[in-house]
């Protein structure tokens, strides 16, 4: 028997018994085997011993996760499956993990690329729209409401409860914390046992591949750049150009206009370093300059298309391509502004010093003669800037092509198309027709027109434009039973294994058409997707792509510091290793706040919260549409973490909600208020969260002081704007 264990004993020592946190005296006392049993033992029992209410209440929370976890794996799988989408969870992540590899982390979106691969795989197995009615809080009490809103809220909440428990009640890593919550969430959420724990490390395997090469080479860009001095050297072109007093506004400005192109995190990875380096030159305002570069950056990644939030938001809603990026600038720069008036009001409430990051070392001053030449410094940060740039304007070029749509041109035979489609519609059973055709939507002439096989020139026209209109919108044409028998070609199953959620209007086009051509073979030309457009938006892309562009970036990095230093091979490669150490942890945590999303998402939270809003819509004002549209995405958003997944989702759920009835101003103002929406609630399932904590060398505690409670207000003040410029500018027709 070992002795007594001393509960005054410091260090991990004391931390490895969480008995000695919890009752220290009691623990003391009785504590007289080192046994892992006992001391889980006296964990619980410390509900009631616990000497300080908070204990208590982490310990009750902690323990009653982990008890109705347990309960749901044996009870969940007895119930019938509830939420619509339920069986979309049997696509593997790993289906995703390639589409969503192809973009970085969308910020502040939350939680990375698993969390939104997953969501995707939901809607890519055919999840239903939001509908306007048969929704609202009464479904929290109605006889299937606790299975489809009810327990995944539950379930949300638990999860929340464990992530903040185990990270601020007993100080547990962040990484263990997250995986811990995403195993507790995706015990509780449907599926098989055997698949319980399988899900969470395929979704963490994918939100790591969609942003560990991003990440690992920003941190090597961001040492070089400190050693070599590059970064001071654009520090002080900043200062001697505007004033030292003017920094903060130029780390916003640049963060501002570097994010409509960039995606959120390449842009924070590449300016950190500045604002790093303007704290060893000033030894003040730390918080200001990093959060300056937050405030802009993150507006317009979540208000300006083209990133994906934005874009797809226009899309959902009808809104025209120019006015959204015109509307969402106007909301955004005044937001800015005022950001950064509370960016200098918290770093006076809470100054925070600059602090080595992980296994790195904060380089000596440097004098202007050992600096590298401006033009040598900014090569590394612009080069990424243009490539991506350059590839975000070529693809939106090609795209406004719309080279998928069909043509009068692009049918060989009316008169065979017309007869097989009648015959379809006419048919008891499901058939491809009865998804590409509602006949509802058509004009009594027109479908009679098409069921006597005697279209005219007019109505051929007609009839493409409505095909053409469900060829840009809808993501649910295809059906398993609809299209049984029906051999699909290349792209339409490429497509339809893709990332429906985050999928552009120019992709579902082609998904649409690919779906077409395969059902009508013979009947329809094939559509030419390899314009010379699309060709030089292909090459752009491989070029723009930001793992390619960030490592050409790198390598210039590096050879400016050997250049400047006159460092051997074995001591670049030291410089290196220590950069790659900080950025694995970086990457862990991101990753695992992605798989905690994946696994919210699994669990059916957004089906449950698009009902609880669902019966909304009836009799609403402009105001009211405004305000559910911001208060949506606002859930969505601290549920998964994903700010545009938030927006994707919460535009949507407003579209079904709106259509057809008359708003007193342009939709586009609904848009920037989900977008401000998205903003609220950067919490620790946001990758956004974790990018800005650990590459700024803030603790949890801290990052929630401050970039928590700043995109809040950032999205507060958003809206605010919204309502403004609604009532002001409404931009009516009318």
């Amino acid at each position: 028997m070992s002795p007594v264990y001393n509960c005054q004993a410091g260090g991990q020592e004391r931390i490895r018994h969480l008995g000695c946190l919890i009752a220290p005296k009691p623990y003391a006392m009785l504590r007289t085997r080192d046994d892992s049993t006992w001391n889980s033992i006296w964990i619980l029992a410390g509900m009631s011993l616990a000497p300080t209410p908070m204990r208590r209440g982490f310990v009750l929370f902690f323990s009653l996760a982990l008890l109705v976890a347990w309960w749901t794996t044996s009870t969940a799988q007895q119930a019938p499956d509830s939420a619509p989408a339920s069986d979309a969870v049997a696509q593997p992540a790993a289906d995703a993990a390639a589409d969503a590899s192809a973009e970085p982390v969308d910020s502040g979106e939350s939680a990375p690329a698993a969390s939104d691969s997953d969501g995707d795989s939901t809607t890519a197995a055919g999840a239903t729209e939001p509908t306007a009615t048969g929704g609202g809080f009464a479904s929290l009490t109605s006889g299937s409401g606790w299975s489809e809103v009810g327990y995944p809220l539950l379930t949300l909440v638990i999860g929340i409860t464990v992530v903040l428990g185990l990270i601020i009640g007993f100080r547990v890593n962040a990484f263990i914390a997250l995986i811990t919550a995403a195993i507790v969430v995706s015990l509780m959420a449907p599926g098989g046992p055997e698949a319980k724990i399988g899900r969470v490390a395929a979704a963490f395997g994918s939100s790591a591949g969609g942003i560990a090469i991003v990440i690992g080479l920003a941190a090597v860009i961001g040492k070089c750049m400190l050693d070599s001095g590059a970064a001071d050297r654009i520090v002080r072109a900043f200062s001697n150009l505007l004033g030292e007093k003017q920094a903060p506004l130029a780390l916003m400005g640049s963060g501002f206009v570097l994010a409509i192109p960039v995606f959120f995190d390449t842009v924070f990875y590449l300016l950190v370093p500045l604002a790093r380096s303007l704290y060893r030159k000033t030894k003040k305002r730390y918080l200001l300059y990093i959060l300056a570069i937050g405030v802009g950056g993150a507006l317009t990644h979540t208000l300006v298309p083209p990133t994906p939030g934005p874009l797809l938001m226009a899309s959902n809603l009808g809104i025209d391509f120019g006015l959204m990026m015109m509307v969402g600038a106007m909301v955004a720069a005044p937001t800015a502004l005022f950001g950064l008036l509370l960016a200098h009001l918290a770093d006076r409430l809470m100054p925070i010093p600059m602090r080595p990051l992980a296994g790195q070392q904060e380089p000596d001053p440097l004098s202007d003669d050992e600096l590298p030449s401006l033009t040598m410094s900014l090569v590394p940060v612009l080069l990424p800037v243009v490539l991506i740039s350059a590839s975000t304007i070529a693809t939106t070029v090609a795209d406004m092509e719309h080279s998928a749509l069909l043509k009068p041109s692009d049918l060989d035979d009316w008169q065979g198309f017309q007869t097989l489609v009648a015959q379809q519609m006419d048919s008891e059973a499901d058939t491809p027709a009865k998804r590409f055709f509602e006949k509802e939507a058509l004009e009594a002439e027109l479908w009679g027109a098409i069921q006597q096989g005697d279209l005219n020139g007019e109505q051929q026209t007609a009839l493409l434009a409505y095909l053409n209109g469900r060829f840009a919108k809808d993501k649910t044409l295809y059906d398993e039973v609809a299209f049984q028998g029906v051999l699909l070609n290349d792209v339409a199953k490429a497509k339809l294994g893709a990332n429906l959620v985050r999928m552009k209007e120019a992709d579902v086009e082609r998904m649409n058409r690919a779906l077409f051509e395969s059902a009508y073979p013979g009947l329809v030309t094939s559509h030419t997707w390899q314009t010379p457009k699309r060709t030089i938006a292909n090459w752009a892309a491989l070029f723009g792509n930001a793992n390619l562009a960030l490592l050409f970036s790198t390598v210039l990095c590096m050879w400016v510091l050997v250049k400047k230093r006159g460092l051997s091979f074995k001591q670049l490669s030291v410089a290196v290793e220590e950069s790659l150490m900080s950025g694995g942890v970086i990457i862990l945590i991101t990753a695992a706040g992605g798989a905690f999303g994946a696994m919210l998402t699994t669990a059916q939270v957004g089906p449950a919260i698009e009902q609880l809003f669902g019966g909304s819509g009836d009799q609403m004002s402009g105001t009211s549409v405004l305000v559910l549209g911001f208060l949506i995405a606002v859930v969505l958003k601290i549920a998964q973490g994903s700010s545009t997944v938030a927006m994707i989702i919460g535009s949507s759920m407003v579209a079904a909600i709106v259509s057809g009835k008359p708003l007193d101003f342009n939709l586009v103002y609904v848009a920037t208020a989900i977008g401000g929406g998205s903003l609220v609630g950067s919490w620790m399932n946001d990758s956004g969260f974790w990018i800005f904590a650990k590459m700024g060398g803030l603790t949890e505690a801290e990052a929630l002081k401050s970039w928590t409670v700043m995109l809040s207000i950032l999205g507060i003040l958003s809206f605010g704007f919204s309502l403004l410029l609604a009532n002001l500018l409404p931009l009516t027709a009318g």
